[in-house]
């Protein structure tokens, strides 16, 4: 699952968030989002539609997106928090800036610990033209 889908989720859960913040102020008692099991079959249907759009549109991505969902399942509330903030970073950088980020982290995965500390300390030093050589002798593969 990608950055769209998470997107997507969080907007229409945001959207029953704010729906639920405006009952709970007219009411002057918050009360929380039902458990999944709670929720009406067309509250479920609006949740699981932007996927099962994606899951059809995109055959070829679907074991990327299964084995995405199995690692987020995986993932401790703080693992989450940290792969959330990567996200929106992540939506708000400019082309640029991506590309760096695809050729840092294809060469980083690669590496040990150390070798990618060294290489962070690195890029940080650069200048925007050394950045720049850098990713021409390190493409990232198209996306």
């Amino acid at each position: 699952m990608n950055k769209s889908y998470w997107l997507a989720a969080a907007l229409m859960l945001g959207t029953f968030a704010g729906a639920a913040q405006a009952q709970a102020q007219e009411k002057a008692a918050v009360a929380p989002l039902p458990a999944w099991e709670q929720l009406t079959p067309a509250q479920r249907e609006e949740l699981i539609a932007p996927m099962r759009e994606r899951w059809n549109r995109s055959p070829e991505d679907r074991q990327r997106m299964y084995d995405h969902a199995k690692r987020w399942r995986n993932m401790s509330p703080d693992e989450r928090r940290e792969a959330r903030k990567g996200m929106h970073r992540w939506e708000k950088m400019d082309p640029v800036r991506r590309e760096q980020a695809r050729a840092l982290f294809e060469r980083m995965r690669t590496m040990s610990p150390e070798e990618r500390k060294a290489l962070r300390d690195q890029w940080h030093a650069m200048t925007p033209e050394q950045r720049q050589q850098w990713i021409d002798k390190n493409p990232p593969r198209t996306p």
